[in-house]
């Protein structure tokens, strides 16, 4: 199979896909986009975003602004107030939020409720714990995780995306990102479903504080880039960007998930393939994708615009892009 007749086969059977970078031995050596888009236009990942948390989390935790993923999550909200009758919330730690078996107290996530609210922040804390207690169940969860970029705000004195552009997407070579900001549900629902290029932006609360669930906006390149630190450890240019004892536990599985997660384990918000190969992916909605392959030190990147129910792309991936790049 050439190029061409890849480049075929991913616009027949995967057609909302944008661009697809692959890297072998640290070269980039398949660069490709589709439906009118360009190597450097920006698609928004989806929950990927929640995998480039987990690398801030650790940054943070490297440079001692979290002592550990132990630490309570009320430790960095003393002037919550925890609700009558509520005991669960107080015990639920970071580790809990990064492993998605922190507990809450709905069924389905309310975004309405969530992102019409004067404080998401609140409005999770709110949703957190219940009268089950901590049963260490898997429950993912894309609004309650908005709770880690308020952590890294608060321990940081700065903004999350300051401290993401100033430790991680700088000394990666990605440009600055900006503060997306919209006005009305409408907009929202523009944001996550428009099939054009995004901005250098990342998704943000009426606060300012970006979201740890979806909405950061960047290229398969940007991507490939942040699998390759992973792969080499949390080096890039000769520079760790984060420690390699945080690589490996964000890459560590913790929780093996059950058929609607087609039976992949979870690590630190990262998707865990194939513990064996050391094979884990960051995945988002629509099939957007950071594949990063240990055992054939491979990084794949895949942006694509929204489709719901896209669930094979790690599939497809093995099944056709690795096998081009390696064989």
């Amino acid at each position: 199979m050439n190029k061409e007749e890849l480049h075929n086969i991913v616009e027949e059977e995967q057609p909302n896909i944008c661009q697809i970078v692959a890297i072998k031995n640290n070269e980039i050596v398949y660069n490709d986009t589709w439906n009118n888009y360009k190597t450097t236009d920006n698609v928004h990942i989806a929950s990927v975003t929640k995998s480039i948390i987990s690398i801030l989390i650790g940054i943070a935790i490297d440079k001692g602004l979290i002592e550990s993923v132990n630490q309570k999550v009320l430790d960095f909200f003393p002037d919550y107030v925890i609700k009558r009758g509520e005991k669960t919330i107080q015990e639920v730690t970071l580790y809990n939020l990064l492993t998605m078996t922190a507990p809450y107290k709905y069924k389905s996530e309310p975004w309405t409720k969530v992102c019409t609210s004067e404080d998401w922040t609140k409005s999770v804390l709110d949703l957190l714990g219940g009268r089950n207690g901590i049963t260490g169940e898997f429950k993912y969860s894309t609004l309650g995780i908005h709770i880690l970029s308020t952590i890294i705000t608060r321990v940081s004195n700065m903004t999350t995306l300051e401290f993401a552009n100033k430790y991680l997407f700088k000394p990666l070579g990605i440009k600055e990102r900006n503060n997306y900001i919209v006005k009305n549900k409408e907009e929202h629902i523009s944001f996550v479903t428009s099939k054009l290029p995004k901005e250098n932006g990342w998704f943000c609360d009426n606060k300012g504080i970006v979201t740890s669930g979806f909405g950061l906006c960047v290229s398969a390149e940007d991507l490939a880039k942040i699998g390759q630190m992973c792969l080499n450890k949390g080096i890039y240019n000769e520079k760790q960007i984060v420690s390699s004892k945080w690589i490996e536990q964000m890459t560590t599985p913790y929780f093996k998930c059950d058929e609607k997660f087609a039976f992949m384990q979870y690590g630190y918000l990262w998707w865990i393939i194939d513990e064996e190969k050391k094979i884990y992916s960051a995945i988002g909605d629509s099939g957007n994708v950071i594949y990063v392959n240990t055992d054939k030190n491979v990084v794949i990147s895949v942006t694509a615009t929204f489709k719901p129910l896209v669930f094979d792309r790690v599939q497809f991936i093995q099944k056709y892009i690795e096998p081009f790049i390696t064989e």
